[in-house]
C-alpha cells in the first residue's frame, strides 16, 4: 500500500491526481474555507447554516456535537466554500492537518471554516468511500508531510493537494468492493470501541456505588500507611540521574518509569529511557524493588499504578513512590484512588503554577476509606473481573485494527483482487 513500490501494483491500475477525481465542468470541487477576515466571530449565529470545522474530522470519522452557524446572507457571500453531504472534509491547518472524513450524506449543507477544506468526488467514476480510506491512510503514515507548508502552523497546500496522486483499480465496481470490505472492518472496530466505552461507564458507576463508605469502614491517612512516601529531588536528577540516562536497554540498565508509563494499573517497562543499575542503587528509596504504589504528580497528574515485578525499575521526577508497611493494602488503595471519589481527592490536592502539580504533603493527608479485609477482597475481585473483561475487549480491538491494516496492505496494492 502506501510506501510500496508502485511498479508492483496490477498493470490495469492507474494513478489519479486528487483534482482528476472530481467532477468535470464543475466549479469549487476542492476549496477551503473563507479567509480569516471573511468569517469572524461577529458572523457567528445560534442557528442558520452550520460551520464545518477541521475538528469534526481529526479522528478519521465525521463527528460534530455542537455547531456554530452563519446566516443565509453570509453563506451566499461565501458560497464558494459550501460543503454538502458526501463531500470529503479535510483539516487544512494545525497539527492534525490532512486528517479527513466523509460528511454524512444526510447532513445539511454547511460552510467550511477557515481551517478546513473539502473535496467533492465524481461518484459516477469513483468510489468516494475508497478514496476516503486511502486519504486517511496516507495521513496516518505521514505521506501528507510533503503537502504541508511551513509557517506559524502546519497547513496543507491546496495547490499541492490538487496534484497529489493515488493509485486506484480500473472500475468503480472494484473500488466499491474494496471500500465495502474496509468499511465492514471499520464497523467492527467502531462496535468494539462503543462496547469498551460502555463497559468503562458501567465500571465507573459500579465503583461509585460500591466504594461509597458504609457503617464499619475505617479511615486512614495515606501517609500513615506507608514506610516510604517520596519522589526524586531536583538536585539528584540534575547532578546524578539525568547525565546517566540512556535510550537503549542493556543487561546493566533498568527502566526509568515516567508518569505516562502507568496510565493503567500495571507498569510499562518498555520506556523511553533507562538508567544504569550502578547509579540506581545509590537511591534505594526511589528504586522499584518491592510492591509499590505510583502516583503521577506533574504533567498527567492523577495517574495511579502498581509496581509488582521481578524486574527492577526506577521512578522519574514527576512520580511519587509509596512503599507500604502492609503491601496487601496497595490493591485497595489503587482501586480507591482510581475511583471518582479518589480522583476528586487527588485533584483537590493540586497546586497551580505554570503547570498543575500534586504536592506530597497534601497527598499524605488524604483519607482512604477501608472496608474489612473480606469486603476488600470481594470488591477488589469484582473490579478485577471488570478490568479483565475490558482488557480482553481492548486486545480484541487492537487485533481487529491489525487485521484492517493487513487488509489495506493487500487490497490497496492489488495483491488481492475482489472482483
Amino acid at each position: 500500500m502506501v510506501g510500496e513500490n508502485l511498479d508492483m501494483r496490477p498493470n490495469d491500475w492507474n494513478d489519479y491526481s486528487i483534482e482528476e477525481l472530481t467532477p468535470k465542468n464543475k466549479q469549487y470541487n476542492i476549496v477551503d474555507g473563507p479567509f480569516g477576515s471573511n468569517l469572524k466571530t461577529i458572523h457567528y449565529r445560534k442557528s442558520g447554516i452550520p460551520i464545518i470545522t477541521s475538528g469534526y474530522v481529526t479522528d478519521g470519522k465525521f463527528f460534530a456535537k455542537d455547531y456554530l452557524y452563519v446566516d443565509l446572507v453570509k453563506f451566499k457571500q461565501e458560497r464558494r466554500s459550501a460543503v454538502r453531504g458526501g463531500d470529503i472534509v479535510m483539516a487544512k491547518i494545525g497539527e492534525r492537518c490532512g486528517a479527513s472524513a466523509i460528511m454524512p450524506e444526510n447532513h445539511e449543507e454547511g460552510i467550511l471554516s477557515g481551517n478546513a477544506l473539502k473535496i467533492t468526488i465524481d461518484e459516477n467514476r469513483f468510489s468516494k468511500e475508497l478514496i476516503a480510506q486511502i486519504l486517511w491512510q496516507h495521513h496516518t503514515v505521514g505521506n501528507f508531510e510533503t503537502l504541508r507548508t511551513t509557517g506559524a502552523q502546519p497547513a496543507i497546500s491546496m495547490a499541492n493537494l490538487k496534484k497529489y496522486r493515488i493509485p486506484l483499480p480500473p472500475t468503480k465496481a472494484e473500488q466499491t468492493a474494496i471500500a465495502n470490505a474496509l468499511n465492514d472492518a471499520d464497523a467492527l472496530i467502531t462496535a468494539l470501541e462503543k462496547l469498551i466505552a460502555k463497559k468503562k461507564v458501567i465500571k465507573q458507576g459500579a465503583m461509585q456505588e460500591l466504594l461509597r463508605p458504609k457503617a464499619g469502614w475505617k479511615v486512614e491517612k495515606l501517609g500513615d500507611l506507608t514506610k516510604v512516601f517520596t519522589k526524586q529531588t531536583g538536585f539528584d536528577y540534575t547532578a546524578y540521574i539525568k547525565p546517566s540516562l540512556v535510550k537503549t536497554k542493556t543487561d546493566e540498565t533498568i527502566p526509568f518509569i515516567q508518569n505516562k508509563d502507568f496510565n493503567n494499573k500495571w507498569i510499562n517497562f518498555n520506556t523511553d529511557h533507562y538508567i544504569p543499575k550502578s547509579v540506581a542503587i545509590n537511591f534505594p528509596r526511589i528504586l522499584l524493588n518491592e510492591k509499590s504504589l505510583l502516583i503521577s504528580i506533574s504533567g498527567s497528574v492523577g495517574n495511579v499504578g502498581i509496581y509488582e515485578s521481578k524486574e527492577l525499575a526506577f521512578i522519574g521526577g514527576a512520580v511519587a513512590i509509596l512503599k507500604f508497611k502492609n503491601p496487601s493494602l496497595i490493591d485497595w488503595v489503587w482501586i480507591y484512588l482510581k475511583s471518582e471519589r479518589g480522583q476528586e481527592k487527588l485533584f483537590g490536592s493540586t497546586k497551580s503554577s505554570s503547570h498543575v502539580n500534586l504536592i506530597l504533603d497534601d497527598i499524605r493527608k488524604l483519607e482512604i476509606e477501608f472496608p474489612n479485609e473480606i469486603e476488600q477482597a470481594r470488591l477488589a475481585q469484582i473490579f478485577t473481573d471488570m478490568d479483565s473483561e475490558i482488557e480482553a475487549l481492548e486486545q480484541k480491538l487492537e487485533k481487529q485494527k491489525r487485521i484492517k491494516q493487513g487488509m489495506m496492505q493487500v487490497l490497496l496494492t492489488g495483491k488481492i483482487r475482489l472482483v
